[in-house]
């Protein structure tokens, strides 16, 4: 794939908001995915709209991929702050493009740099003794640790592309500046331009007029960068494959998931980063999911934006009572406004999925940036007890079919289904396989007809021995009754006699034991590794790819290891798990979050405590590199029992 070792190669792009940093990486990674190459991508960005920092990560590899990595190979730069802010991230044999208008701008004077971000900068910059003052002085030191520069006069580039286009003002030439950029880089890598141009097309699919004009733009830097830079010590080169593949974000495969599974209704209050998700239905309400790469005949689905997360979460309910397969999506402080709906669900035994993204907390916290802080919100969030099932996706082929899945659990168990992902998995991007529709069943569970209830008095909340109670939607001719916030009898009117109250508390109860009993260990765990191995990993959540490849790279080295993934933390598989802990002499939990939330759930189900710790809270996701370095020192014995991960910037 390239001159050096690795059988990989990361790009970054970065900028300021609203340069095109997102449009070049989205482009860059579908010419990869058109190339056969697999890809994953994550974006970084600020919670203001527009000026402030952000940027996009791509790994690109012959081979499948799910994580970041700890290093850039070339890094693609829309000014000073960006060359400033991840110089050091530049692999050894690594590229900085750069515009030559930036290597005279002062370090300390870059508007962007925080306070804090220079006094740290400071920091290193004395750590290694050197003492530059423009962005060019730094650059001429980085130089001399073997990173080559790529400065390009991006103004003298777009004067000659207004040339050949016929269009004298610049202001609507500077736009292309990003395309220029995607020029440069793949210049430089010698990947072939058709894979590119199609990724141009399909990005400007929409705007027919900008295609011709970008794909000139990119044509001529890219000719510009063949020309004038040397060997950069990397090539991309396609892979012929017959694998048929799709490239999505996580929120896109969640809301595929959902279509695939039958919703019908989404309701939702806009919040990062689950507003993408309910965007995305909006923009596919009327929908054939063949065009998705899903076999499967179209329908509709109805997405409404409400007033606020009450709103939001009383509105699915209501969907779900008539019913339709109905969700809404939300993030920290949005489910938190959801607590009272959820509850109201939980005692009326309404099957409502509720996708919860977290980021990080508390209150507004990190509103763009990662977080897995909310494991146990979840679990306990509402006053009062009644069951609710948890499903924790890994990746994004989890996060399709797990989406699909909640609506089956929720209808059989008339009970809510918290979906619950993060903000790494919904900003992530990947080239995934297509997703196997003949995987997902619809099972609606006990749902009656009209005839069921045409000569009887209905009971909505009938006692049975399973806790179960047979349901019709609401208006059904001839079946009459009551949904209320308090406690009710088996019609569902209102009640506070003591034995009622028993009754109903141990009917809603049961549906959690058998649901327990019910699903299979396969659907609620992963299991990954060596299973006579003395070492287990037990993590959840989005550090599933992280892990999987450090756990490569530690067994090429000898290390026999073993990873135990929660996919369904409530009801936990607390047999299964306990079993899998009981013959490891070294037990890791691997999370996103301070107090180790699920270490501590898996200590109160079992009574088994980890040994060790690995953690991360610095608002982004693990990276497999640090990861690895991490597992490392516990195989060698050299690490702490609590380690933190502090990689990002």
């Amino acid at each position: 794939m390239q001159s050096m070792t690795r059988d990989d190669f990361i790009w970054m792009a970065g900028g300021p908001q609203g340069s095109g940093v997102d449009s070049s990486a989205n482009i860059f990674a579908r010419a990869c995915c058109y190339g056969g190459l697999h890809v994953y991508g994550q974006r970084e960005y600020h919670s203001n709209i527009k000026g402030l920092h952000s940027y996009f990560h791509i790994r690109v590899s012959p081979e499948e991929i799910g994580s970041i990595a700890s290093r850039v190979d070339l890094l693609c730069t829309f000014d000073a702050d960006s060359v400033v802010r991840h110089i050091w991230e530049v692999s050894q044999g690594g590229g900085i493009i750069c515009d030559t208008e930036v290597l005279g701008k002062r370090i300390m004077e870059i508007p962007t740099l925080s306070a804090s971000f220079r006094e740290e900068f400071q920091k290193t910059l004395d750590e290694k003794g050197i003492k530059p003052e423009t962005v060019g002085d730094l650059i001429n030191e980085v130089k001399k640790n073997g990173i080559k520069i790529y400065p390009v006069p991006y103004l003298e580039l777009l004067q000659g592309l207004g040339k050949e286009i016929g269009e004298e003002k610049l202001s609507k030439l500077t736009i292309m500046t990003n395309t220029m950029a995607l020029g440069i880089s793949f210049g430089l890598i010698k990947y072939d331009k058709k894979f590119v141009n199609k990724a141009i097309e399909k990005i400007f699919e929409k705007k027919a007029k900008l295609i011709s004009t970008n794909i000139v733009a990119f044509s001529r830097a890219y000719d510009y960068a063949m020309k004038n830079f040397g060997d950069s010590g990397f090539s991309l080169n396609p892979v012929e494959t017959d694998e048929k593949r799709i490239y999505l974000q996580g929120t896109q495969a969640v809301a595929l998931g959902k279509i695939a599974g039958g919703c019908r209704f989404q309701s939702y209050y806009p919040i990062t980063p689950a507003g993408d998700e309910s965007e995305y239905l909006e923009e596919n309400q009327v929908f054939e999911l063949e065009k998705e790469g899903i076999s499967q005949a179209g329908g509709s689905i109805i997405v409404i934006q409400t007033e606020d997360e009450i709103a939001a979460v009383n509105m699915a309910s209501g969907a779900a009572l008539t019913g339709a397969r109905a969700a809404t999506s939300t993030s920290g402080p949005g489910f938190s406004l959801m607590a009272e709906g959820l509850g109201w669900a939980g005692i009326n035994e309404v099957p409502t999925v509720i996708s919860y993204y977290q980021r990080g907390g508390p209150s507004t916290g990190l509103p763009t940036r990662h977080g897995q802080d909310d494991l146990r919100f979840a679990l306990h969030a509402s006053h009062g007890e009644f069951p609710r099932i948890i499903l924790c996706s890994g990746d994004l082929d989890e996060c399709f079919y797990d989406a699909a899945s909640a609506f089956n659990y929720a209808e059989r168990y008339q009970t809510p289904v918290i979906h619950l992902t993060d903000k790494a998995l919904a900003n992530s991007s990947r080239s995934c396989r297509i997703f196997d529709r003949s995987r997902v069943k619809i099972e609606r569970g006990q749902l009656l007809k009209e005839d069921d209830v045409r000569k009887k008095e209905y009971k909505r909340f009938q006692i049975t021995e399973s806790g179960i109670s047979p349901r019709l939607p609401l208006g059904t001719p001839g079946a009459i009754f009551w949904n209320t916030g308090d406690e009710h009898n088996e019609l569902g009117h209102v009640t506070e006699n003591p034995m009622m109250r028993t009754v109903m508390m141990e009917k809603r109860m049961k549906k959690l034991e058998l649901a327990d009993k019910e699903i299979p260990a396969q659907e609620r765990v992963n299991f990954f590794g060596d299973n006579d191995a003395a070492v287990t990993i037990v993590s959840w959540g989005s550090p599933k790819g992280a892990i999987l490849e450090a756990m490569d790279r530690l067994r090429q080295q000898g290390h026999k290891i073993n990873f135990l993934q929660i996919r369904m933390m409530h009801p936990l598989p607390t047999d299964y798990v306990a079993e899998v802990l009981a013959k490891a002499k070294k037990k890791i939990a691997v999370e996103g979050n301070y107090s180790a939330q699920m270490a501590g759930i898996i200590r109160e189900r079992t009574g088994m405590d980890m040994d060790y710790f690995v953690l991360k809270w610095n608002g982004r996701p693990m990276t497999s590199d640090e990861v690895y370095d991490a597992l490392l020192l516990i195989m060698q014995d050299k690490a702490p029992k609590r380690q933190v991960l502090m990689y990002g910037t």
